[in-house]
């Protein structure tokens, strides 16, 4: 049965993986690579429709997956009918592709390549086609996109090289002798043949306001391999040992894509502007932190045993606090995500604004508060000593979350009508707990410990007096709504007291938001937006740590085995429908309530 389930998520293509509708691929035939510093989504028909340069948040170099028609794109596709068959190599973000012709079969290696001494300091996207049976032949077309008609690629030769400009990215297009390339100002097309036994390779070596490396093409071919056991020596360090194991480390590698090296920083995700639902206009770019996400994402991390990356995102995360103040998202480098702006770009599948920047970072959420200290503890808990600096930074939050808690927000889902959400008010209650539980380990000073357990115990009878509904038997969105909100389900993790009222909520969130095995994300949403998979996996650890293992495990397979074939990359969301992914990916927080409702499962069982 679990093998049947991780198939499912994480084995191979449907048929026709060139079918595109309306010129564009079903989001889940796309394969994400990466390097620690961006992402690229590489489709079942061989084309790379998706590639910032050199950063997750810079402008795309390849854009296709939002302009069909004009977007820019890299593609490597048989000129004849085809099959596939399409995974990652065991345990590593290097990704193949088998495709099947009427004359032959060929194995399409790719990586986004890193070194000995991990990320390379400049962007290195490797191609390798073997020839495995017969002979195919490749169509080639490397065109730089142009952010809708806003630059405009050009190419010029340089010494002995002839290199591709688009604004401030020079990029070098490297190959194997045997394959002749045509060259214009618009990019590169040409013809790649392998016969049995035979090997080539194409790259892009590539960079932004900085000087250039022109590698061989021998040289970047062996750091496709070298880049496979980096990534396999990453994996075999982490330390779930369940029997969910394959599930567990393809998330954990999914994950470690959106981790930017440079800083610490974690990306919600790395994409912008993929549609919540097809031709609506909730389209957003998540190419930033969030401070959510980088609590969660450490969380896990340190869950998987990954000390590493989550030192480098709490260091990332205080500093960010310290030098910018405490804001819902900052950009990658650290610093205020930029105001919303539109490209004069159709969208996927005609779904509009295409936008870069975010307006959520001005906003109030109490939800950091208890984000912040909820990693801190984690930090804490796993062996790890806070610094006084540290210290005192988080005595002021504390300090802060108590004044603050009894005023409105935009809560967890960033609405523009400011309530008194209840799960900002469980998040604020969550922030003090876990203060006075530093305080009490001696890692925060204890000079106002009396007053954060009191402001503790007043917003916990606040929210069970005026947020439970008795005609709903559940926890409500707010006070005087009888709106139900999935989020609920993340008070268990915080370990909100109240379990027979959590547990009467988890049944209304089934209830009233249920699709199949996905969840709307509340009340409302069915009509706007696909089912936001976090939300489901969060049913999952909810009802498994009270006590529901059966029941857990159940929702879990069932969750699984309805999702879009994929090749182990999540988006945000789902439609029930359609069974189609929504939404930009690889989604971080999709990932990571996977892995964190994989990790409780486990526990839960090791507990039998």
């Amino acid at each position: 049965m679990l093998t049947a389930l991780v198939d499912r998520l994480f084995g191979d293509a449907a048929a026709r993986p060139d079918a595109r509708i309306d010129g564009y691929l079903p989001l889940a035939r796309y394969g994400a690579l990466g390097d620690g510093r961006s992402v690229v989504l590489s489709g079942t028909d061989g084309s790379i429709d998706w590639w910032c340069v050199p950063n997750l948040d810079s402008p795309p170099l390849f854009d296709r997956l939002l302009d069909a028609e004009e977007g820019g794109r890299f593609s490597l596709t048989p000129d004849a009918p085809f099959t596939i068959e399409r995974r990652y190599r065991d345990d590593s973000n290097v990704l193949e592709t088998v495709f099947t012709t009427d004359t032959g079969r060929a194995r399409l290696t790719e990586s986004l390549n890193s070194g000995t001494a991990g990320r390379l300091p400049w962007a290195e996207l490797a191609r390798r086609i073997e020839g495995l049976e017969g002979s195919v032949r490749f169509a080639l077309t490397m065109r730089p996109g142009r952010r809708g008609d806003t630059v405009n690629p050009y190419h010029s030769t340089i010494g002995k090289h002839t290199v591709f400009h688009v604004e401030r990215v020079l990029g070098l297009f490297v190959h194997h002798p045997a394959i002749t390339c045509r060259w214009s100002d618009e990019g590169i097309t040409g013809e790649v043949i392998v016969n049995a036994g035979e090997r080539r390779t194409v790259a892009i070596v590539a960079g932004r306001d900085e000087p250039l490396v022109a590698p061989g093409i021998e040289e970047i071919d062996a750091r496709i391999d070298l880049s496979d056991t980096e990534w396999r020596d990453w994996a075999a360090r982490l330390t779930y040992d369940g029997d969910d194991r394959p599930a567990f480390v393809r998330s954990a590698l999914a994950l470690k894509l959106l981790l930017y090296s440079p800083s610490g920083a974690i990306a919600a995700a790395a994409t912008t502007s993929l549609p919540e639902g097809i031709g609506g206009a909730k389209n957003f770019d998540y190419r930033y932190a969030w401070i959510r996400d980088a609590g969660y994402t450490i969380k896990a991390f340190l869950t998987a045993g990954a000390q590493a990356e989550a030192k480098a995102a709490f260091t990332w995360l205080l500093n960010q606090l310290r030098e910018t103040g405490t804001r819902v998202c900052y950009t990658l480098d650290g610093g205020v995500v930029p105001d919303v702006a539109e490209w004069a770009m159709p969208g996927y599948r005609g779904s509009r604004p295409v936008v870069t920047g975010n307006l959520a970072t001005d906003q109030s959420q109490h939800g950091v508060y208890g984000d912040i200290f909820e990693t801190a503890s984690c930090f804490v808990a796993s062996g790890n000593i806070l610094d006084s600096a540290s210290a005192e930074l988080l005595s002021h939050l504390a300090d802060q979350c108590a004044d603050r808690w009894r005023l409105p927000d935009a809560g967890m889902w960033e609405l523009q009508e400011q309530q008194h959400y209840t799960m900002s008010k469980v998040s604020c209650w969550q922030a003090l707990a876990r203060a006075v539980e530093l305080a009490d380990g001696g890692q925060l000073p204890t000079t106002c410990r009396e007053r954060w357990q009191r402001e503790r115990d007043r917003i916990k009878a606040w929210i069970e007096r005026e947020c439970w509904s008795n005609s709903q038997q559940s926890f409500v969105m707010y006070p005087g709504s009888d709106k139900i909100d999935a989020s609920m389900a993340l008070a268990v993790r915080f370990g909100f007291d109240g379990a027979d009222r959590l547990r009467l909520t988890l049944d209304a969130i089934d209830r009233e938001l249920g699709a199949g095995p996905f969840h709307y994300r509340y009340t409302g949403m069915a009509s706007e937006e696909g089912c936001f998979l976090a939300c489901s996996f969060w049913m999952v650890e909810a009802r498994a740590q009270l006590g529901q293992r059966d029941q857990a495990r159940a929702a879990l397979d069932a969750l699984v085995a309805a999702l879009p074939d994929g090749h182990g990359v999540l988006a945000e969301m789902v439609d029930p429908h359609a069974h189609e992914f929504l939404g930009n990916m690889p989604q971080g927080l999709s990932h990571l309530a996977h892995l964190m409702a994989l990790s409780v499962l486990n526990d839960a069982a090791a507990c039998d």
